[in-house]
């Protein structure tokens, strides 16, 4: 049995037509066709049943392709680390983004680059903005996705991706969760939940009281998904860092309100930043595939 014949097999499988596979392993339909079934006399079983243009898989083709899949993705690893350890070193790329972020963007960018450069060692670090902050300034990440709260650094490359509107989440049973949008005003009373480690309360309290005016009144969690779990038991709302109406859905119990202010949405800005001198390929690489991400999730 050749390797390429169960690559072909399990692409047929993703896509469901042999066209749709052909064109993604860069061979003919004819080709492919006749490599299932040279596949197929090699094992001395039906993968396939065929009826028409149509087909489905028979239970010895169910279990050939979930194992299949399992043997490639080895392989893959297999030729990852042999490569890496035959260069003698390996590269990284160290990344850093916000504990209580809750977009998809930064997944997907995240899926996107390694597929794209697989031999490269991808390490990824969560961090409130003061943490990420320091991170990158002490040289423990490469790239940071952060917010922005100070003026742009002429120390550091100022990549914008997104100016994104604020949102919060509270629990169903909420009697707020029946407005179309809240005010600072209208959460006074409420508990404001802070994803944030305990080193770094004091200044996530701080900067939401003093620079964003948020009421003085703070409950902390060290996950954003212990924050959820807070607000789903109504113990407060939770301001969500970096998403949209469209991205990363709360649990059914939460429902997911605009904050505004003087009759408009609050918005905040979100970028890469990483050091001038540690510019390099990598770097800007990923920082591009993270902006197409965003504009890609503003044109749906």
């Amino acid at each position: 049995m050749l390797f390429k014949q169960l690559k072909y097999f399990t692409e047929v499988i993703k896509c469901g037509s042999f066209t749709e596979a052909a064109e993604r392993c860069f061979i003919s339909q004819s080709a492919i066709s006749q490599q299932i079934r040279a596949l197929e006399e090699s094992l001395g079983v039906e993968l396939i049943k065929r009826k028409n243009r149509k087909f489905s898989m028979t239970p010895a083709g169910e279990y050939f392709y979930r194992h299949g899949l399992v043997l490639l993705d080895e392989a893959e690893r297999l030729k990852r680390e042999t490569v890496r350890i035959g260069s003698h070193k390996e590269e990284q790329l160290k990344i850093g983004y916000l504990r209580c972020y809750g977009g998809m963007e930064f997944r997907q960018a995240v899926a996107v680059f390694s597929e794209k450069y697989p031999e490269l060692e991808l390490e990824i670090v969560t961090g409130n903005h003061e943490e990420l902050y320091d991170l990158l300034r002490f040289g423990g990440v490469d790239l940071i996705l952060n917010d922005q709260r100070r003026a742009f650094s002429e120390e550091y490359e100022n990549y914008q991706l997104v100016t994104s509107s604020c949102y919060i989440e509270l629990s169903e049973r909420s009697a707020l969760s029946a407005l179309t949008y809240v005010t600072l005003e209208d959460l006074r009373k409420i508990p404001c939940i802070l994803v944030a480690s305990e080193d770094q309360q004091e200044r996530e309290k701080d900067h939401y009281a003093k620079t964003m005016g948020f009421p003085d009144n703070f409950l902390f969690a060290v996950t954003l998904e212990e924050g959820r779990l807070l607000a789903a038991a109504n113990k407060g709302f939770l301001p969500v860092e970096g998403t949209s109406e469209g991205a990363s859905k709360p649990e059914p119990a939460i429902r997911r309100i605009p904050l505004c202010r003087d009759g408009k949405q609050i918005k905040r800005n979100y970028c890469a930043f990483w050091k001038k001198e540690r510019t390099g390929y990598y770097i800007e690489e990923f920082a591009e595939i993270l902006r197409q991400m965003f504009l890609k999730k503003q044109e749906q």
